[in-house]
Parts: structure tokens; C-alpha cells; sequence
């Protein structure tokens, strides 16, 4: 059974950072590209970053430039390091686990976790 737990959020004020955590389980985790997507207050979902097998990650435009997508195969994790916060990166933010190594923009996975919250403050 996949199992993705997603933890690190919280609030912080505008200008400030942010790292949030996803340790995986249930699959063979280094085979597998895999997403940052968030659901800002009464809005759907949306895709922040992802990052391929190889490491290499790609950004949403918005996010391109304050947000760094990193993983550890060692540890079966990814993480978002976020940096000059917004008030509209208020979101719960959820990571996600692609079909294959092959990365996609844009894309919304269904195998998710439970989220967590991130509020930035003005």
C-alpha cells in the first residue's frame, strides 16, 4: 500500500520560509518521479514542483525561483524548501507519487497524502 505522510508545515509570516517533509512507503520509491501539488482556500488543486529519478526537478512559474524540490532515495523522502512565502502560497500542500520515473508538468497525481497546512501571514 502506498502510504505518503507529508509533514513541516505551519504559519509564517510574508517573506519568511518554510521546509516541508514527505516520507514515502509501499512502493520502490527511487523509481518513481514524484509532485508537490496544493489546494489554496476554496480553490482546486494545483501543481507546485516535481522532480524526476534523476533528481532534476522542474517549477511551477509561480513558485519558480523561491521554492527548491529535493529527494533522498536513501531515506524514501522529498522535500520542499520555500522561500520568500507569499500570501497566496497559503495552502495545504500535498505530495504525490507519479505513475512512472518520467516527469510531467503539471500534472495532478491521484496517490497522495493526507496534506499539510501552510498559512502565510501578512
Amino acid at each position: 500500500e502506498v502510504r505518503l505522510v507529508e509533514s513541516g508545515g505551519g504559519s509564517v509570516q510574508s517573506g519568511g520560509s518554510l521546509r516541508l517533509f514527505c516520507v514515502a512507503s509501499g512502493f520502490r520509491f527511487n523509481t518513481y518521479a514524484m509532485h508537490w501539488v496544493r489546494r489554496p482556500p476554496g480553490k482546486g488543486l494545483e501543481w507546485v514542483a516535481g522532480i524526476d529519478t534523476d533528481g532534476e526537478a522542474e517549477y511551477a512559474y509561480s513558485v519558480k525561483g523561491r521554492f527548491t524540490m529535493s529527494r533522498s532515495d536513501d531515506a524514501n523522502a522529498v522535500y520542499l524548501y520555500m522561500d520568500k512565502l507569499k500570501p497566496e502560497d497559503t495552502a495545504t500542500y500535498y505530495c504525490a507519487k507519479a505513475l512512472g520515473h518520467l516527469l510531467f508538468r503539471d500534472t495532478v497525481p491521484l496517490e497522495r497524502g493526507q496534506g499539510t497546512q501552510v498559512t502565510v501571514t501578512t
